[in-house]
C-alpha cells in the first residue's frame, strides 16, 4: 500500500485529482494539505510518506519557495509538481530544484498515474514534448535553489523585493519592520547566499524567477 500526499489549496482539484488517481490505481492511500505550512507539519509527522504532489502557488508556496523548501527538509521524499503553469522555465527550473517530475493540470487520467508509477520507481518523469526543453536548459540554478531554500520567509520576500528593485526603506514600508532589521536580513541573505551585493542577489531571484510571499 503507497501513501501520497496532495498539497494544493483548491479542494476541487484535490477532488479531481484523486479521482484521476484511482481510476487507475487502487493500492494508494492518499492525504491532503492545502498550504506549505500545513505540508511541512504533515511531512514531519508522516516520515514514510511515498509521493508528495505538489502545487507552486498554494499559500505561503511563491512558485519554487514550497519546492525549495520541502526538498531542503526532506531531501529523500520524491515529489512531482502538479502545475498549471507549464512555461519552458518554470518545468526546467522545478527539475533542476528537486522534483522528479512535472505533471500539467491539464494531465489524462492515465497520464498522471503513469507518471506516479514512474516517479515512485525513482526515476524522472515529464510530458514527452517538455523533455527537450528541460535537457537542452542548462542546471546552474540547482546550486542556488538549495541556497534560497534556507532562507527564512521574510528573508526569502527580501530578495524577491531587492530583485525588484526596492530601496530598504521601500522594503521596510512593505514588511512593516524597520530599516535597520531589513539591512540584518540583507545580511544574513548574503551569508546564506554565499554572494557579496545585491547584483549578485538579483541576479539569483532572477534565474529562478522567485516572486513574493504572502506573509
Amino acid at each position: 500500500m503507497y501513501s501520497l500526499l496532495i498539497a494544493d489549496d483548491h479542494p476541487l482539484f484535490r477532488d479531481a485529482l484523486k479521482n484521476a488517481i484511482f481510476n487507475h490505481l487502487n493500492d494508494l492511500n492518499i492525504h491532503e494539505t492545502n498550504s506549505l505550512e500545513s505540508t511541512l507539519q504533515y511531512l514531519s509527522a508522516e516520515p514514510e510518506l511515498d509521493l508528495l504532489l505538489l502545487d507552486l502557488n498554494m499559500p505561503g508556496s511563491g512558485d519554487l519557495y514550497g519546492l525549495m523548501k520541502i526538498r531542503f527538509q526532506f531531501p529523500e521524499l520524491p515529489i512531482a509538481v502538479v502545475s498549471g503553469s507549464d512555461e519552458p522555465e518554470i518545468v526546467a527550473n522545478v527539475i533542476h530544484a528537486g522534483a522528479l517530475g512535472f505533471i500539467p493540470k491539464t494531465s489524462q487520467s492515465s497520464e498522471i498515474a503513469n507518471a506516479i508509477l514512474t516517479i515512485m520507481a525513482g526515476e524522472v518523469w515529464l510530458p514527452d514534448h517538455m523533455r527537450d526543453v528541460v535537457n537542452q536548459s542548462p542546471d546552474a540554478t540547482q546550486q542556488a535553489a538549495q541556497k534560497v531554500a534556507e532562507l527564512t520567509p521574510a528573508q526569502y520576500n527580501i530578495l524577491c523585493y531587492l530583485n525588484e528593485g526596492l530601496l530598504n526603506k521601500q522594503i521596510a514600508y512593505e514588511l512593516n519592520i524597520s530599516e535597520a532589521t531589513v539591512k540584518a536580513h540583507i545580511t544574513a541573505i548574503f551569508r546564506k547566499l554565499n554572494i557579496n551585493n545585491r547584483t549578485q542577489a538579483v541576479l539569483i531571484a532572477s534565474s529562478l524567477k522567485l516572486k513574493t510571499l504572502a506573509l
